[in-house]
C-alpha cells in the first residue's frame, strides 16, 4: 500500500474477520485461531477500500483543522434559529410517532446532536440550524422515538425508519460531515 498505516489485530470469540479504520489505523477483528497470514491477506484484498477511506479520513481531518471557530454571536444566533425550527419539527413529528414530550432545550454541545431524558425532555444541538431540514428531521425523529424505546435496539431503529425511511442516509451524512461543524466549537 502507498500509505502504511498501523495495523492492530484484536482476536476474540467470533466467527468472521472484519476491518475498520479508526484514527488512521487499521483494526482487524479476527477469530481467536485465525492465522496472521490469513488476516494480512484479507487486509491486502481490501487495499483499495482502505486507501480510499484513509484518504477520506485525512481530508476530513484537514477540514477540521482548517475550520474557523464560531463566535459567541454566531452561536447565540444559531441557538435562536434552532429553537424555532426544531420546535416546529418536534410538534410535527410527535403526533406521527404517537408520543408526548416535555421541554425542548437547545444547547451548544461538542459531542451530541440530541438527547432525550426519561422524563421526556428533549435536548438538541444549536448547530443543527446549519443543516438541511431532512438532517434536522432525522435527529428529531431519533430523539422522539426514544420516548417509545429508551435504547438503540432493533425495535427502536424499526420505529425510526417507519416514520423516517431516509434515516440511515441522513445519519451517515451527519457522521461524515458533522465533525467539521463541531470542531468549530472551540
Amino acid at each position: 500500500m502507498s500509505i502504511e498505516p498501523k495495523i492492530s489485530i484484536i482476536r476474540s470469540d467470533r466467527k468472521t474477520l472484519s476491518i475498520q479504520l479508526k484514527h488512521g489505523e487499521i483494526i482487524a477483528r479476527a477469530p481467536l485461531h485465525m492465522k496472521d497470514k490469513e488476516i494480512y491477506s484479507f487486509i491486502e484484498s481490501k487495499k483499495l477500500w482502505i486507501e480510499k477511506n484513509l484518504a477520506k479520513i485525512k481530508e476530513r481531518e484537514q477540514a477540521i483543522s482548517d475550520a474557523e471557530p464560531f463566535t459567541g454571536e454566531e452561536i447565540k444566533a444559531l441557538a435562536e434559529k434552532a429553537k424555532i425550527i426544531i420546535s416546529r419539527r418536534v410538534q410535527y413529528y410527535a403526533p406521527k410517532i404517537g408520543v408526548t414530550y416535555n421541554r425542548i432545550t437547545i444547547r451548544c454541545q461538542r459531542t451530541r446532536w440530541g438527547s432525550c431524558s426519561s422524563k421526556g425532555n428533549l435536548n438538541f444541538n444549536c448547530l443543527l440550524a446549519l443543516f438541511p431540514l431532512e438532517i434536522i428531521d432525522s435527529v428529531v425523529v431519533h430523539e422522539l422515538c426514544h420516548r417509545k424505546h429508551m435504547n438503540h435496539s432493533p425495535q427502536f431503529y424499526a420505529e425510526v425508519e417507519k416514520v423516517f425511511p431516509e434515516y440511515r442516509r441522513c445519519n451517515k451524512w451527519l457522521k461524515d460531515n458533522g465533525g467539521v461543524y463541531m470542531a468549530r466549537l472551540r
